[in-house]
């Protein structure tokens, strides 16, 4: 799945008021994708980074910001997640400067929709009315799984990716794997 197509869906779901019609929108998201990109796609829908927080603020997103028309070639969520793991381990003398170059070229395969999202994501300013709530329930009804034993899942997972990915995978089966265990957070 490109970084295009999950704008896309994003920017359906903040066009739509109904709980009903988001989670319809996201499913059929997370239903066209597979492997590393569900998780990828999840996270990203909830507005987080399998990274997490980067390092990445407001200044050195608006240093590598470009102007200018969508390119042809886009980027995949496999792609873009190499891409901020190289940005996020990216330390020492001069970082800063390489980072931003990183972002920068991020930015120049992306359009300006994309742009936008991946601004917002990366300082954790996802506002699209759908977050880890709506895309649980997206989840089930994707991988049509029992509403409740996918949030009961999401509880014990360690991040709504892997949740997603997990019932995907391996379906119901696999979502009763997740347990209590001590000295684990539960959600």
């Amino acid at each position: 799945m490109t970084l295009s197509s999950l704008v896309r869906v994003v920017e359906a779901v903040r066009a739509v008021s109904k709980k009903s019609q988001k989670i319809v929108l996201l499913a059929g998201c997370l239903s066209q994708t597979q492997g590393r990109e569900t998780e990828l796609a999840a996270l990203y829908l909830s507005g987080l980074l399998p990274q997490g927080r980067i390092g990445i603020g407001w200044r050195m997103i608006e240093e590598a910001m470009v102007a200018g028309e969508s390119p042809r070639e886009g980027v995949t969520l496999v792609e873009l997640d190499e891409r901020l793991g190289a940005i996020a381990t990216d330390q020492g003398a001069g970082s800063t400067e390489r980072r931003t170059r990183a972002l920068r070229q991020l930015f120049e395969r992306i359009g300006p929709a994309e742009r936008t999202f991946l601004a917002a994501l990366l300082v954790g300013e996802v506002r699209q009315g759908a977050l880890e709530g709506l895309v649980v329930e997206a989840i089930a009804k994707a991988f049509q799984l029992p509403a409740h034993q996918v949030r009961q899942a999401f509880m014990f997972s360690e991040h709504i990716g892997s949740l997603a990915r997990r019932a995907l995978e391996e379906g119901a089966a696999g979502l009763t794997r997740y347990s209590l265990e001590l000295f684990k957070p539960v959600s």
